[in-house]
């Protein structure tokens, strides 16, 4: 009998080796997971690419529903508050000695316990990278279709539906990139470009000048209009500043080591995406909106017409920065797809697995896109619902659960000051853009 229990433990040893072996073989094909050898300007266009999105392109618009006074507060509100819980979730990816937060539910999971943590993070999570693929496909296939119009005046019309199909073939193939740094390069490329397509927009609005008859009052006639107008405008604010959901699986790609931390490379890489978010939003927003006023459309560069070479090539840099956009938000959501299907429900981590689940979603996002065109009422609508959580109170919520920072102490204030302006901005967005949404779709013809 005594010799049995050696046997017996060094057999549970061998188990533990194994499945410890397999789980280490399962991270390294993740695509979260399985590299760690980002630089910190990774991080730093990895995050312009995130969060400059098309909805940048919007902002004037949304100033004009806001009005200035208003306008002028909620950019530079969200752009503190949004900054304040980036540092948060950076801070709190390593709180825990010897171990890192590689994903956003793993966080929750650990501030608000294993199975309500993943109820709270993983539904909103899914519904941000789901619907902004989901409008990026849209916003592609706009912005290529005004390409081809600008270009080619004379040419026969083509359907917006196949100009969303011509946008996801790209997706067909750069969704087999395994990971975040096979896909730092179009990262790169996409940052360049919003950088690029910002500009155009507001130096080719100074150089249109302040229009003759321009005028800053509210559009809507109706006290309920400019009520509901400003509500969705809100939405596409919160848009503008969604980059919270792929941070922490950003930073999982960076180095670390108890002596030099993720944090500081992260840190220095989210300052300078800051900067370059501010230099692309604050002089879009208040130039556009100064040079047209409440004439401006839904896209700005739908409003300058002229020079027609120079809007074709804001167009082009807008398709190629949303390609880049699109790859970093799903890049998650492949993750999770295929973390469900290899650990819970042990297929092999082939590269046919991988294959047949990425072109399911592209093609998903693709039909969506296609049915539901109704770009600017889908931002506000989901802007509000899904964004406002996941990047302005989200983050605050787990930290009071795991610092418990005093009563009344700065942190505190800080904290909770946030909750409240996220909170507002997910109850008010969605009522404004549902309205957008019902007036886009009263005339809307499926696949026209």
């Amino acid at each position: 009998m005594g010799t049995q229990a050696p046997t017996n433990q060094s057999n549970y040893d061998d188990q533990n080796d194994e499945k410890r072996a397999r789980q280490k073989a399962i991270d390294d094909w993740l695509p979260i997971t399985s590299s760690r050898n980002a630089k910190w300007w990774y991080s730093a266009f990895h995050n312009v690419t995130a969060m400059v999105g098309a909805g940048v392109l919007s902002l004037p618009y949304a100033m004009a529903q806001l009005g200035w006074g208003p306008g002028v507060a909620v950019l530079i509100l969200s752009w503190i508050i949004t900054l304040y819980t980036l540092w948060q979730m950076v801070e709190m990816h390593e709180m825990v000695p010897g171990k890192r937060f590689d994903r956003y539910h793993e966080l929750g999971q650990h501030a608000f316990g294993e199975k309500l943590g993943l109820y709270i993070v993983v539904p909103q999570q899914l519904i941000v990278e789901v619907s902004v693929n989901i409008v990026y496909m849209v916003t592609g296939g706009k912005s290529l279709k005004k390409f081809h119009d600008v270009v080619c005046k004379d040419c026969k019309d083509i359907k917006l539906t196949y100009f969303i199909m011509i946008f996801a073939s790209v997706h067909f193939v750069l969704s087999h990139l395994p990971n975040f740094n096979s896909i730092s390069g179009v990262s790169l490329c996409a940052a360049v470009m919003s950088l690029s397509y910002s500009t155009i927009a507001w130096s080719a609005s100074v150089e249109k000048g302040v229009q003759p008859d321009v005028d800053y009052s509210y559009k809507a006639k109706t006290d309920a209009g400019v009520v509901l107008n400003f509500f969705s405008a809100l939405g596409d604010v919160a848009f503008a500043y969604a980059g919270h959901n792929v941070v922490l699986e950003i930073q999982a790609t960076i180095p670390s080591t108890p002596e030099k931390p993720s944090k500081g490379p992260m840190w220095r890489g989210v300052i300078v995406a800051y900067i370059v978010v501010a230099l692309c939003y604050f002089p879009v927003a208040l130039i556009g909106y100064w040079v047209f006023g409440n004439k401006i459309e839904d896209n700005i560069l739908i409003s300058l017409e002229k020079p027609a070479w120079l809007i074709a090539m804001a167009n082009l840099f807008v398709v190629i920065h949303v390609i880049g956009s699109y790859q970093i938000y799903a890049m998650p959501v492949f993750d999770m797809i295929e973390t469900v299907l290899v650990k819970k429900l042990n297929f092999r981590p082939t590269f046919m697995l991988r294959f047949i689940t990425r072109n399911i979603y592209v093609a998903f996002t693709m039909f969506v896109g296609m049915t539901f065109p109704f770009f600017g009422g889908l931002l506000g609508f989901f802007g509000g619902f899904a964004f406002a959580p996941t990047t302005y109170f989200l983050p605050c919520i787990m930290w009071l659960a795991i610092y418990k920072p005093r009563r009344f102490s700065l942190s505190w204030w800080a904290n909770w000051v946030c909750i409240v302006f996220g909170l507002l901005l997910m109850t008010l967005a969605p009522i404004g853009g549902l309205r957008q949404i019902i007036i886009s779709s009263k005339g809307y013809k499926f696949y026209s």
